[in-house]
C-alpha cells in the first residue's frame, strides 16, 4: 500500500486514524497536540485522557476516539524531546512502531502521521523524516495500510515564497534548452562577451559551446593561436575579449588589484601571478577544480562536503538516504549511485547548480530539460531550497513518482 507525503492540516485528513504528538502526562502541549485537541473537542478529549489513560511513558502510544474529527481514532504517540543521542532516536522509532501496531490491532486501513517530535520537541526535520520513512516502510513490507506523512508548519509555509514561480520556471526550462545561458559561463547580460555572442550566427555560437571546459576557462591573447582555427586574422576575436569580473580573478597581492589593459575595445585584467604573459587568466575556482579533475563521484562528493564544513549526518539526513548507503559511498571511491541517490545527495550536500552538474557528470548523469523531475530538481537547487519533503510534494502535485517515498 502507498506511503505519501502531503501538505495539509492533519486534523482535516480524511483517514480512519490520525496520529497526535502527545505529552507523557495528561496535559496539552503546543503545536500538533493543541491543534488536535481543539479540533476533536478540547474538554471531552482531555477528560478521556485524564480519566482513562493517565500517565504514558515516552516512546509509547495509546488510542482514543476521534470525537469531533472525521477520523474514527486518534493514536497518541508520546514523543521524545530531542537530545541528539541514540536514546532519542530509539524512542522516536518506538513511537512509529507502536502507533502502527495499534492501528493494525484496530483494523485501521488508512492513517496520517505528523513528523513526530520535529516541532516544539526539537527533532531536526530531515532526521525525523528519515526515521519516519524507515519505520513506515518496514511496516508496509508486511502490513496493508495507506499511510500519509503530513507536513504543516511555519518552515513549510515560509517556502511558499520561493515556490510560487516554479510553474513559470518549468514553462521556461522544460524541453527547451537555454543553450546560451548554459554555455556562456554565466556572463552577465550587457558584458562585451554576452552582447557579442548574441550577435553571432548560431553556428559560431555553437563552436564556442563545443569547446572543452578547460579552454573556456582561460584564453590566449594571440589571435594567431585561436583554439579551433576558425577565426580569420581580420575578424575581431570575441573569445579573446571575454571579460571576467575582478572578483573572479586571483589578485596579484594581498590588497593589490592588477591594472586593466585594453585589447580590441574590451577591458581585461593585466598580468598577475596566474597570468603567464600570454593572456592566460584563471578563475578563482579553476586551480582547485583542476586538482579534482580526475576525482570519482565518491571522491568529489566527499571533497565538496568537506569544503562546505558539513558532517556526514548533516548530508545523509537531509538527503533522506540510509546511513549504511552513505557509508558505502564514502568508503568505496568507485561506488556508482543510481540517479535518484545522486540527486538527493546534491540536495543533502547543499550544492549549487554548477557543483550539482559537475558531480552528476562524474556518475554519468545530467539534468535533462526533457525530464520534468530533473527540471524540478534544478529549480530547487538553483533557488537553494534544500528540502526533499517540499520537493516530493511538488513531484506529487505534477503527477510524478515521488523520490523519498
Amino acid at each position: 500500500m502507498p506511503l505519501k507525503i502531503v501538505r495539509n492540516d492533519i486534523t482535516k485528513m480524511n483517514t480512519e486514524a490520525i496520529v497526535n504528538t502527545a505529552n507523557n502526562h495528561p496535559t496539552v502541549g503546543a503545536g500538533c497536540d493543541s491543534a488536535v485537541y481543539a479540533a476533536a473537542g478540547f474538554d471531552e478529549l482531555l477528560k478521556y485522557r485524564t480519566e482513562k489513560i493517565g500517565f504514558v511513558k515516552e516512546g509509547d502510544a495509546f488510542i482514543t476516539p476521534g470525537f469531533n474529527l472525521s477520523a474514527k481514532f486518534i493514536i497518541h504517540a508520546v514523543s521524545p524531546h530531542y537530545n541528539g543521542d541514540e536514546e532519542s532516536e530509539r524512542l522516536l522509532r518506538s513511537c512509529y512502531k507502536k502507533s502502527l501496531s495499534l492501528a493494525k490491532e484496530n483494523n485501521v486501513k488508512s492513517i496520517a502521521f505528523p513528523l513526530i517530535s520535529t516541532g516544539s520537541f526539537g527533532y531536526p526535520k530531515e532526521e525525523g523524516l528519515r526515521i519516519a520513512l524507515d519505520e513506515i516502510n518496514a511496516f508496509l513490507l508486511t502490513g496493508e495500510m495507506s499511510v500519509y506523512v503530513v507536513v504543516f508548519d511555519d518552515e513549510s509555509a515560509g517556502l511558499s515564497s520561493k515556490l510560487y514561480d516554479l510553474e513559470s520556471f518549468i514553462d521556461s526550462n522544460y524541453v527547451e534548452k537555454k543553450t546560451d545561458e548554459e554555455y556562456m559561463l554565466g556572463a552577465p547580460t550587457g558584458t562585451a562577451y554576452a552582447s557579442r555572442m548574441s550577435d553571432l550566427p548560431r553556428g559560431r555560437r555553437n563552436e564556442r559551446q563545443r569547446m572543452p571546459l578547460a579552454e573556456r576557462l582561460f584564453k590566449k591573447g594571440s589571435k594567431s593561436e585561436t583554439h579551433h582555427g576558425s577565426l580569420k586574422e581580420s575578424e575581431p576575436d570575441i573569445f579573446e575579449e571575454e571579460c571576467l569580473s575582478e572578483d573572479d580573478i586571483y589578485p596579484c597581492g594581498e590588497n593589490e588589484a592588477p591594472a586593466p589593459r585594453e585589447t580590441g575595445g574590451a577591458i581585461i585584467k593585466a598580468s598577475s601571478p596566474y597570468d603567464d604573459g600570454y593572456g592566460i587568466v584563471y578563475t578563482k575556482d579553476f586551480e582547485e577544480r583542476l586538482k579534482h579533475l580526475a576525482d570519482t563521484y565518491s571522491e568529489y562528493l566527499m571533497y565538496l562536503i568537506k569544503e562546505k564544513g558539513l558532517k556526514a549526518p548533516d548530508v545523509y539526513n537531509k538527503a533522506c538516504i540510509d546511513k549504511k548507503l552513505f557509508s558505502k559511498i564514502k568508503t568505496n571511491k568507485n561506488y556508482h549511485p543510481d540517479k535518484r541517490t545522486a540527486l538527493c545527495l546534491c540536495i543533502g550536500a547543499r550544492l549549487n547548480l554548477d557543483q550539482t552538474k559537475d558531480l552528476l557528470a562524474r556518475a554519468g548523469y545530467a539534468l535533462s530539460p526533457a525530464d520534468l523531475t530533473d527540471v524540478i530538481f534544478e529549480y530547487f537547487i538553483e533557488y537553494e531550497i534544500y528540502d526533499l519533503i517540499e520537493l516530493d510534494i511538488k513531484l506529487e502535485e505534477y503527477g510524478l513518482p515521488c523520490i523519498i517515498t
